[in-house]
């Protein structure tokens, strides 16, 4: 390589399948991904809050994204998963589960790589696409974790976490005073 030459800084993202679409998110934002286990249902949350998971003693709200994006619930099957994502909301740090149909691969694309959004298509709103990442000639919608819910949804998610971990202290509580 000649000196004068520079090098194209490289993301990655973790790609994931969707109601059979490809989808990924900035790897920056992936903890961890786990099996997909049993979820303790919040009662009276969207239906897009699919419930609440233990993650080491920490309650972690779990979201459906195809639920969120108008398609069919994603079924719990041997492949399912929840992407374990860290978000920042107004300055705050937030975890928060994403199911998935499954997970596919690392993907390092450079800034050429990358298309921005359609104006139509995908069943996502349009400010949720960072962009459309092309892998081998074919596109991934490329989502921008931070814009998929609003304030007032991942306040509604935080608080189902927050209502299950005060319920799951309380029932504690009756067994060790019984």
């Amino acid at each position: 390589m000649r000196m004068n030459e520079s090098i194209e800084p490289v993301n990655q993202y973790l790609s994931f399948v969707l109601a059979g679409e490809e989808y990924a998110l900035g790897l920056v934002h992936v903890k961890e991904i786990i099996e997909c286990s049993a979820l303790t249902r919040v009662p009276g949350v969207p239906a897009w809050i699919r419930g609440v998971l233990n993650l080491r003693g920490s309650v972690v709200p779990v979201i459906d994204l195809a639920v969120k994006f108008g398609l069919p619930a994603t079924a719990i099957t041997r492949r399912t998963c929840v992407i374990v994502v860290e978000l920042t909301v107004e300055r705050e740090q937030m975890v928060m589960g994403v199911m998935a149909d499954g997970v596919d691969q690392v993907l390092e694309l450079a800034a050429n790589d990358i298309q921005p959004p359609p104006p139509f298509g995908p069943k996502v709103r349009i400010d949720c696409i960072e962009g459309m990442g092309d892998s081998n000639g074919r596109f991934v919608v490329l989502l921008n974790m931070d814009r998929i819910l609003s304030s007032s949804e991942l306040v509604a998610a935080s608080d189902a976490a927050q209502a299950e971990a005060t319920n799951d202290l309380a029932a504690l509580e009756e067994i060790t005073v019984a």
